[in-house]
């Protein structure tokens, strides 16, 4: 094996997980997001993880995140506006990444 290929697989390796990341931290900002409007909701304790994952569920429907922000605003109702959402989703994701890093490392 040549060292172009060793550093080929290694690239590809390497994108591999930092999808697998991204995917991962996308998940637990809609679990956090979930969490959050659960609370809105007046729920707690499984009442509230149960909704947390419908959030997270919510996001095979198509690509982006929009169906996410179309569900949670449909439950929420006049609670929290789209805009409000996206603002939510904008600053749990960081959290999120580094929770996933934390549990990584």
């Amino acid at each position: 094996m040549t060292t172009f290929d060793n550093r080929e697989q290694a690239f590809e390796a390497k994108y591999a997980h930092d999808e697998e990341m991204q995917f991962k931290a996308q998940a637990r900002c809609n679990k956090l997001l979930g969490l959050w409007a659960a609370e809105k909701l007046g729920k707690s304790g499984s009442d509230a993880e149960d909704y947390a994952k419908t959030v997270v569920v919510a996001d095979f429907e198509e690509a982006g995140h929009e169906d996410v922000v179309r569900k949670v605003a449909a439950d929420l109702n006049d609670l929290a506006s789209a805009d409000e959402i996206r603002a939510k989703m904008a600053e749990l994701l960081p959290k999120a990444k580094e929770q996933i890093l934390s549990e990584v490392g």
